[in-house]
């Protein structure tokens, strides 16, 4: 299956590094519902650059052993736990999603929950330790320029 080209180019998308990048691919196609765009193969089982696509966003990723600025950038397996950013993605159905990425072994750090700003949304970490964020608040769309009346007060 083969994810169309977003009709509106990202100009901003996060580069996650992985020890284990194609089973990083494998699994975040499987429990987060990304799929390959483009993925070059590096030395035996590294991934030298990947592109997966989800909506009208996506990601990029590579083996962190092959990363050339290491003092940089590094995994969380390389920081003890400790991710460095939440990666934010939009979802129409965030419980259908949280159960989607429960059954690939997501590890929940915040449950599915009706957010104070509008939407609802949920919070994890993959199978290396990055956070994730996904719920259906899009702060892009027309009607929420408008904090909710309960969140403004």
């Amino acid at each position: 299956m083969t994810e169309p080209t977003p009709t509106i180019a990202p100009t901003v998308m996060p580069g996650v590094l992985y020890h284990d990048a194609p089973a990083a691919i494998d699994w975040l196609c499987e429990a987060f519902g990304f799929v390959p765009r483009l993925v070059i193969p590096g030395e035996p089982g590294r991934i030298a650059h990947a592109h997966l696509v989800l909506g009208n966003g996506g990601i990029m990723l590579a083996s962190a052993e092959d990363y050339p600025m290491p003092d940089l950038c590094q995994s969380p397996k390389d920081l003890a736990g400790p991710g460095t950013v939440e990666i934010i993605v939009v979802v129409p159905d965030p419980d259908a999603h949280h159960a989607r990425a429960v059954a690939h072994g997501a590890t929940i750090v915040v449950a599915p929950e009706d957010k104070p700003y509008g939407g609802r949304g949920y919070a994890c970490r993959d199978i290396e330790g990055h956070v994730w964020a996904f719920g259906s608040y899009d702060p892009w769309a027309a009607d929420t320029n408008e904090a909710p009346a309960a969140a403004s007060q």
